[in-house]
């Protein structure tokens, strides 16, 4: 990992590709390319390109390629301007790719820490406070308990004392704790100064360019990356593991799945902004324990109460013979309730006392959890020394500056205005148009795929319910829940690579200015996007499928809703909606975390690797590396290109709507969220460290607009929980019928009382079934609270139903109005920042003001000295 002298580190590589006609080549330009050596830059720029034109003679070139190589030579003098020193290969290639191998000496890595306000530590230490009594034994004990969960991580160990820190001054050199200048900076460290300095480096002379994003943009470059610390296997006996070995020995295993992650390594290694992600997932895992557990206690609950919950038994009982009116029109028939009878007892497991429990729980858990993230961002912040630290000032975007130069060039010409160095908001508005209108077009076509599933389940139903087969009429429901929910799966993961590029679209089309900007803007409409289309569907079940919040959706026998006049609105299942609705959850949920998982985080990316090496392979090529070891620049650049963690974090912020919005109707959702995120923090783990080049240590104090959005998700799932324990669940009738309707103050009759009946002479003509397997039938029953046909107000709605509908809006605002209160409860009694830390932070000001005051008074002792001897 060094130039060719063995010194000098390279902190950062710059890959381009020849690409010339190909030609035979001389002897001579043989000869030539293999007696050139590697040029160390000093200040001169090489006779890379004019002497070895001059010795190919007439091997033509491209004039584009020319016109890259005149930008590289303008570009790559400006860097040796800035003190960087250059190496290049030591063959001229005509194909593949070339490495340009930068290395930042200690008088730059001193102007850029200082100009970028790097913390290091300083000579002065402080030991830290240590408990006593009986909080020590407790420590100490939980520490051995502890012990098997730890990563074998140098210097892991917490130790006694810390040292401080202070943002680098070469005034100050004695102050910090400098004993190599090699090594005083590590390596994220000294790749991170490189890229500030080659995002602000200009080429003025060939292409008005800021930046090496604008070159990579414009193709004058193909990749910049800094490199990995070695190979990540460890081969034969190592005395001392590079940190990438570290990381894949105790962190990127699918066997250390039990073991806590090394998150201050993760940060060392990939920077800030990677190192938090992965300590907010595991953060977020951890308390998905408990969540699980009580999901698990609840589900038990509802297994060990189904064979005596009294519903259920009244739903199953035959003697109680329930004619139900028929599922559509014409084709079907009278039906008896007892056929539904293992619905219902099913449905018990999801809808029972314990889930109103669970929803109260999950709604403070969520708190809970925001809570702890914002103790372990804080945390974080002080022992990684991110505390006062300044936002870094972010150039601007490539295609910001492109339009920029664009719109100067077009001025110039004209010269008939000034030189704006803002994008004009006339140019801004229609953009900003343009994506309201794209998403609100994306929010149509959501609503699209869920009617056509939707019409899918009406004529599917129609169709087998008209099967002479009495087999297939049987399991017609089962059937069309099952294959629809599929449907529904697919049409998400189809849409949401859609919507992912789409969004990306839009915010390039808005031309934002900075790179903070940029992914703050895509991860808004991406977010709003793929959390319309991973829940729609699941919302129409919840609340719109056969019962709206203030009436029946599908109608009643006799005045049913039709789509295009021909196909009968379905309705939910006898067992009520809860029961479809977790079976929809539970499919979508599971099956994005295991087909996005193996197939778009797996099987895609391998993909991508083998078409881009099958892409770049040459015979020559091939057998000139045959010929000698690959360095690491080029098993770097095999790997593939980082692109940020946006897509992590949303999968995981959808994944944590699911555990959070409806889990009133899945208490099992966490445990199923826990056991994906377990094998997802190594999956990452693995990619970042094997799969993918080393990224830039981007400093950030926080996960930035994603927690915000939890925040959001947060307080909507308190009002998303209210609803469907209050309207699509049968908690708040069961109430109300026990306490106020029923003679004996129990369960029994409850079913009676929430069917209404139906005169079969009111169907209208051709809707009602032509025979019957079940005899003469004069009434059916039909769940809804409505009058019977011989009231004066026949079918209209019974006071019963609004008996329960007020029941139900007042559950809505008690349970809104509980779980905020003690939502605000936990957040004021778990302060932000832990008293540890504000202890710390206090003495560390102290200790640094005595500093700086002791070496002022020496200094002025110096001068007294001085001037006395004078």
């Amino acid at each position: 990992l060094c130039f060719s002298d063995g010194r000098r580190k390279v902190d950062y590589v710059l890959v381009f590709h020849q690409r010339r006609h190909s030609s035979i080549r001389s002897p001579a330009s043989v000869s030539a390319s293999h007696e050139m050596l590697s040029v160390v830059s000093n200040g001169n720029f090489p006779s890379t390109a004019s002497d070895v034109e001059a010795v190919r003679g007439n091997e033509p070139a491209e004039p584009a390629f020319h016109e890259m190589r005149m930008i590289r030579e303008e570009f790559e003098a400006n860097l040796l301007e800035a003190g960087l020193e250059i190496e290049r290969d030591s063959e001229a290639k005509t194909h593949g790719p070339s490495y340009t191998r930068l290395h930042a000496p200690w008088p730059v890595l001193c102007r850029e820490a200082e100009f970028l306000k790097i913390k290091v530590p300083t000579k002065t230490s402080y030991k830290l406070k240590e408990e006593s009594g009986f909080g020590s034994r407790m420590s100490t004990v939980w520490r051995k308990l502890n012990q098997p969960f730890q990563p074998k991580v140098p210097h892991q160990d917490q130790e006694s004392t810390k040292f401080l820190s202070h943002c680098f001054s070469r005034d100050k050199l004695h102050l910090y704790n400098i004993t190599s200048k090699d090594t005083f900076f590590d390596n994220a460290t000294r790749g991170r100064i490189v890229y500030e300095i080659l995002r602000r480096t200009v080429c003025v002379r060939t292409c008005q360019t800021i930046g090496i994003s604008t070159l990579i943009a414009k193709g004058v470059y193909d990749s910049a990356f800094p490199l990995h610390d070695g190979d990540f296997a460890v081969v034969g006996h190592v005395e001392e593991k590079n940190d990438r070995q570290v990381l894949h020995e105790e962190w990127a295993r699918y066997s250390a799945f039990y073991k806590y992650q090394p998150i201050d390594l993760v940060r060392k290694y990939f920077g800030e902004k990677i190192g938090l992600y992965f300590a907010w997932l595991g953060v977020y895992t951890q308390l998905l324990i408990p969540a699980s557990i009580v999901g698990i206690i609840v589900f038990g609950y509802g297994m060990a109460t189904m064979n005596t919950n009294i519903p259920s038994q009244e739903m199953c009982d035959d003697s109680l013979n329930f004619t139900m009116c028929p599922l559509c029109d014409g084709a079907c028939d009278y039906w008896h309730l007892s056929t539904a009878c293992g619905t219902a007892r099913a449905s018990h497991l999801f809808d029972n006392p314990g889930t109103v429990f669970f929803a109260i729980f999950m709604s403070l858990w969520a708190v809970l959890f925001l809570e702890q993230w914002k103790r372990r961002q804080i945390s974080l912040s002080f022992s990684w020394d991110l505390t006062g630290i300044e936002e870094d000032e972010e150039h601007p975007r490539p295609k910001y500056e492109t339009i920029l130069l664009q719109k100067r060039q077009r001025k110039q010409t004209k010269k008939k205005h000034k030189k704006k160095t803002e994008c004009e908001v006339y140019f801004r508005a229609p953009m900003l148009f343009i994506s309201l209108v794209a998403l609100l077009f994306g929010f149509g076509l959501t609503f699209s795929a869920v009617f056509g599933v939707i019409i899918y389940r009406i004529t599917v139903s129609a169709l087998m319910a008209m099967s002479p087969d009495p087999e297939i009429k049987s399991n017609v429901r089962v059937t069309v829940t099952a294959t629809a929910v599929i449907i529904n799966l697919v049409v998400i993961l189809i849409l949401d690579e859609i919507y992912g590029s789409v969004a990306l679209w839009l915010t390039e089309l808005e031309i934002p200015k900075t790179e903070t900007n940029f992914e703050e803007r895509l991860i808004l409409k991406a977010f709003l996007l793929k959390f319309m289309n991973a829940y729609a569907p699941i919302f129409y079940v919840a609340f719109f499928k056969g019962r709206f919040p203030l009436a029946r959706f599908a109608g009643r026998p006799g005045n049913y809703v039709y789509v295009f006049n021909d196909y009968r609105m379905e309705e939910c299942a006898p067992g009520g909606c809860l029961i479809e609705l977790c079976i929809q959850l539970s499919i979508i949920m599971l099956g994005k975390q295991l087909i996005q998982n193996n197939i778009f985080e797996i099987g895609i990316p391998k993909l991508k690797k083998l078409l881009r090496e099958l892409k770049n392979k040459n015979p020559a090529v091939a057998e000139r590396e045959e010929e000698r070891p690959p360095q690491q620049e080029d098993l770097d650049y095999a790997l593939a290109p980082f692109e940020g963690v946006t897509p992590e974090f949303m999968g995981k912020i959808i994944q944590f709507g699911f555990v959070s919005l409806f889990v009133a109707s899945f208490p099992l959702a966490p445990l199923f969220a826990l056991l994906n995120n377990v094998i997802e923090i190594r999956l990452d783990a693995k990619k970042f460290v094997t799969e993918l080049r080393r990224p830039v240590a981007v400093r950030a104090k926080d996960i930035g607009i994603w927690y915000n959005i939890l925040s959001g998700m947060g307080k909507f799932s308190v009002i998303i929980n209210a609803f469907v324990i209050s309207f699509t669940s049968d908690f708040i009738p069961r109430l109300v019928y026990q306490y106020v309707f029923s003679q004996t103050g129990t369960m029994h009759g409850f079913i009676d009382h929430t069917l209404s009946h139906f005169n079969v002479s009111n169907f209208k003509p051709g809707t009602a079934p032509q025979t019957s397997e079940l005899g003469n039938i004069t009434v059916c029953r039909y769940k809804d609270y409505r009058e019977p046909p011989w009231s004066p107000e026949a079918y209209a709605f019974s006071k019963h139903y609004w008996c329960v509908l007020a029941a139900r809006l007042a559950f809505v605002i008690l349970f809104q109005n509980l779980v905020m209160f003690l939502s605000l409860l936990v957040a004021w009694v778990i302060p932000d920042v832990p008293k540890t830390i504000v202890e710390q932070l206090k003495r560390e000001k102290k200790l640094l003001v005595d500093v700086f005051l002791q070496e002022e008074k020496e200094k002025f002792q110096l001068i007294q000295t001085l001037f006395s001897k004078d």
